[in-house]
């Protein structure tokens, strides 16, 4: 078969026909036998998505396809050497590590593979990975163990936070009904498609430009699931401690006490549902950077205006003296006109605002 064997990034690239072969150079000089050890990660050629190109990324990040060429092919025959298949083949079988999405069976999502999981988004080949193999991929990117208590919780903000968009958008699914007022172009999935070879490019490079993607989502991947890890991840451990001790802030259980501020309102929904919490956090109260205290109402859910329980009515865009006087309650400092936050120079004036608004509410 016509071949041609070009130089990139230190790499050897084998161009045949209707398929493109990837190998480093470390193993160029290493004998046939041992050569064809090698594991072999089968996608398609032609014009690439955020998807595959993810895929591929994650496949990478396990210890035995660290190594592995990337085969870009649609030849049946090829993609039947590859150890593993992705986004192409027309074929779902975990058991053969066939992982495509297209065939008119496939209709698969997070929750048909395991009712556990809520997300009922149609997978693509990105998707099918993770959901087979994202734990691990998480622990070796992390460098924690595959069962640290961790890694379940960081599971579920991924795949939320990053990897549902990239399913839906290689599916077609809008997040939203009717037409957008504008058009979102800078998605990680609009940056792949801007990646792939001008259409008016007399020669070229599919294999370049594939790389250029593949290095970009995996550095973006790869940073988010650090963040998840070292930001999210504490927050979600005060989040957690304010709830477990929130009958120690008062006997009702409904306010919660913060040991420090931090991102706290999707935990809070989160871990809510988690324990089956009832009755749920009416007001949490933390301290702002210059040492004062704050008091914020929860709202109904995370992208709502309207509150469980609005602070004190009649406290409404109130200040300092003038407030302490109506309220009763030294130190405070301001209550918003919407009735959703409010402030107070004291932990304990801040708790006597909270206790009041409960109060004035039942």
């Amino acid at each position: 078969m016509f071949s041609t064997k070009i130089s990139l990034h230190n790499s050897h690239v084998w161009i045949r026909r209707a398929c493109i072969y990837v190998r480093s150079m470390s193993n160029s000089a290493e004998p046939t036998a041992k050569r064809s050890a090698i594991m072999k990660i089968g996608t398609h050629n032609g014009k690439f998505h955020c998807d595959e190109v993810l895929a591929c990324y994650m496949l990478r990040q396990l210890p035995e396809y660290r190594d592995a060429e990337i085969v870009r092919s649609r030849d049946q025959a090829v993609l039947d050497e590859c150890n593993i298949v992705v986004d192409v083949g027309g074929v779902f079988d975990p058991d053969a590590h066939r992982y495509d999405h297209h065939q008119k069976s496939f209709s698969h999502s997070m929750n048909s593979l395991n009712t556990a999981h809520p997300w009922v988004t149609k997978l693509s080949s990105a998707g099918l990975v993770y959901y087979h193999f994202g734990n691990r991929v998480l622990s070796q990117i992390l460098g924690m163990p595959e069962d640290h208590p961790s890694l379940p919780a960081l599971f579920r903000k991924v795949y939320e936070n990053f990897m549902e968009e990239v399913d839906a958008c290689d599916n077609g699914i809008n997040d939203r009904d009717g037409i957008p007022r504008y058009h979102i172009t800078t998605t990680i999935g609009s940056r792949v498609a801007h990646l792939n070879p001008d259409w008016n490019d007399p020669n070229p490079d599919e294999t370049e430009c594939f790389f250029k993607a593949y290095s970009m989502v995996g550095a973006e991947f790869a940073d988010r699931v650090k963040y998840f890890h070292s930001k999210w991840l504490p927050a979600r451990d005060i989040v957690m401690e304010a709830v477990n001790t929130r009958h120690e802030v008062h006997e009702s259980g409904e306010i919660l006490k913060l040991s420090r501020f931090c991102p706290w309102k999707s935990h809070l929904y989160e871990i809510e549902e988690e324990l089956s919490l009832t009755p749920n956090i009416k007001f949490a109260l933390y301290a702002d950077p210059r040492g004062q205290w704050r008091i914020q109402a929860v709202s109904v859910h995370a992208s709502s205006f309207e509150n469980r329980m609005p602070i004190k009515a009649e406290w409404a865009a109130l200040r300092d003296d003038e407030l302490s006087r109506v309220s009763g309650i030294p130190g405070c400092v301001f209550v918003h006109a919407n009735l959703f936050i409010g402030g107070n120079a004291t932990y304990d004036g801040v708790l006597e605002m909270a206790v009041q608004s409960l109060a004035a509410s039942q």
